[in-house]
């Protein structure tokens, strides 16, 4: 792999969710541990599984990989690292403050902004404290999926500029004095991610347009503050010995094709490799290995798992939602699974019912003008994007306007530098979040989120503001916050999204457990890009059919509600192709 020739001291690992950036850190850091190396690698997902991988627990604190001397991991836990800077700047004062101070510091420091911050502060040190790492030759890092690591990536320079212009003010991620202190230490991190001979950024895409056109995407931003991106791996293509004859083969590999051909041009410069699709799953040492084997032998068992009975069709499902006339639905779960296109598929067939239909997307990467396609527009079907940027800037406009009105230049010039706080795009998002469960009174409001991370994010946001608002409500006083409408089943339906592979369906679980825990239960599962589903005959993908027996069987032992949706011939471009989808 052209990425691991002569690599730096730090690898960065980054791309859309889903696409097999875990895999690749991981199948690299055995590559190089076995050569000789002394390797650490870290995980920054919040949905980490680089444990699940190589079969053993991880944790939050540097472990050896027991299977592969020389290689030691570390899977930075964003609640525990919340927690520990919590009590980095409440405990000196816990005994000498009053009981609802400590409260109020412990409500204000409980924020989603402060979970990043204090994850951040984990990672900056792993870049710019040589000691931490001395012992290692390579540092390599398994990135959250693009919208997290885009901000994970940018707070060093958006933290630096803040302090510059602060004024000791208390902030959600507690007194900016405290936050001087590690001015230095992001300055070095900044330096490290910019410094192209010691840090190498690996893009890892799909063969799809809409995952190269994000890749792109990333590569712009990233350029933006100054950190190249080095290498583009483009993951998982179709092998030529998969069944020249398979009709389904001879339409993935054409799209392959010709999403590489039609890449964009900023990406086409970049060294590339290219990975084929494997017929094992990434999990243990053997299946790793086989991601540096420049081809793939197509298996000799090409027996398949397919079920005529499956499961209910995505259609059938709707009409089970329908049936409510209005309210919220949810797709939910990892990047990469195809919750966009889910989300579309729903909406197209509740507005081919009739229904109003309003189709939004909480991603800042999401792509739903795409999907929905050109022309053939259902003139019941609305459709928005939740634009971060725009809607920080309505925040701040309107803060201003308000608030603003009556302070003197001075006032007013200090509320202009609070707004500054990268705090205020979680406040402005969730604002604009607020409406659109609210409009699910009158219509159906189908959310195609962001991934898990940022999903998460919003959902503590919801409590925060819950919390807030039943502290200052009189008692029997009615009323209903977004995390109430979130956790009414009868007004929000939240469909778990996923693939039918061990990975996605073990972090789907875990998403299910959060959700359950701040009392929002899942409505159903629906299992995406299924080959099991899928008519094929070639045996490649048929051997990979096989393989999704034991996932598909775990999702069922934990749904209320399933449907399997099969991988098409063509993309789900467009109503007239959504509805095949769903049919």
């Amino acid at each position: 792999m052209k990425f691991l020739s002569d690599p730096t001291r730090f690898l960065f690992f980054t791309g859309k969710g889903g696409v097999g950036k875990t895999s690749i850190a991981c199948a690299s850091a055995v590559q190089l541990a076995e050569a000789g190396r002394r390797v650490l690698l870290v995980s920054t997902d919040p949905a980490s599984n680089v444990g699940q991988v190589f079969g053993q627990t991880i944790g939050n604190t540097i472990t050896a990989v027991t299977s592969v001397p020389g290689l030691d991991a570390l899977e930075i836990d964003p609640e525990q690292a919340a927690a520990d800077y919590r009590e980095r700047i409440i405990g000196p004062v816990r005994s000498f403050l009053p009981a609802r101070e400590i409260a109020e510091m412990t409500e204000q420091l409980s924020g989603s902004c402060t979970t990043e911050i204090a994850s951040f502060n984990e990672f900056t040190g792993l870049l710019a404290d040589p000691t931490l790492v001395a012992d290692y030759d390579n540092v390599l890092f398994d990135t959250a999926p693009t919208g997290h690591t885009i901000r994970l990536l940018k707070l060093p320079g958006d933290w630096t500029g803040f302090l510059d212009t602060g004024k000791g003010d208390a902030s959600c991620l507690g007194p900016l004095s405290g936050l001087e202190k590690q001015r230095t230490l992001y300055g070095g991190a900044v330096a490290a991610l910019a410094d192209p001979s010691i840090t190498r950024l690996v893009l890892v895409a799909r063969a799809q347009a809409s995952s190269l056109a994000e890749l792109a995407r990333t590569a712009e931003e990233l350029s933006e503050t100054g950190i190249k991106p080095s290498n583009v791996v483009i993951n998982g293509v179709l092998a030529d010995t998969a069944g020249a004859e398979d009709s389904l083969v001879v339409a993935i590999r054409e799209r392959e094709r010709t999403a590489v051909a039609d890449m964009p041009v900023s990406l086409a410069s970049i060294p590339r490799d290219v990975i084929e699709l494997k017929p094992e799953n990434m999990v243990g040492l053997d299946a790793l290995r086989s991601l540096s084997q420049g081809s793939t032998s197509a298996p000799v068992n090409g027996s398949a798992y397919l079920r005529e009975d499956i499961a209910p069709s995505l259609n059938e499902m709707v009409d089970e939602l329908a049936a409510a006339g209005h309210g919220l639905i949810m797709c939910m779960g990892k990047g990469g699974v195809g919750k966009t296109t889910i989300a579309a598929a729903i909406a197209t067939r509740l507005a081919e019912l009739g229904h109003e239909v309003h189709l939004t997307t909480t991603d800042p990467a999401g792509h739903l003008a795409q999907t929905m396609g050109e022309g053939d527009a259902l003139p019941n079907l609305t459709m928005s994007q939740v634009n971060p940027q725009q809607a920080v800037q309505e925040y701040r406009d309107h803060v201003m306007a308000t608030k603003g009105k009556d302070l003197d230049d001075a006032g007013r010039a200090l509320l202009a530098e609070d707004l500054l706080s990268p705090c205020t795009e979680e406040v402005a998002v969730f604002k604009q979040f607020s409406r659109l469960v609210n409009q699910a009174r009158r219509t159906f409001v189908v959310m195609d989120t962001a991934p898990t991370g940022h999903t998460l994010l919003l959902m503590d946001a919801a409590g925060s503001y819950h919390r807030e608002i039943a502290r200052n409500m009189p008692d029997g006083a009615h009323y209903a916050t977004p995390m109430m409408r979130l956790q009414d089943p009868d007004y929000t339906r939240i469909l778990l999204v996923t693939l039918p592979e061990t990975t996605p369906v073990l972090e789907a679980g875990i998403l299910e457990d959060d959700l359950k825990r701040a009392g929002i239960h899942p409505w159903a599962w629906v299992i995406n890009q299924s080959l099991a589903a899928a008519t094929t005959t070639s045996p490649l993908l048929r051997h990979r059919a096989t393989q999704e027996g034991g996932p598909v069987d775990s999702v069922r032992a934990r749904a209320n509600r399933l449907a399997i949706v099969p991988l098409l011939h063509e993309e789900p471009i467009g109503p007239k192709r959504l509805a095949r989808l769903a049919s």
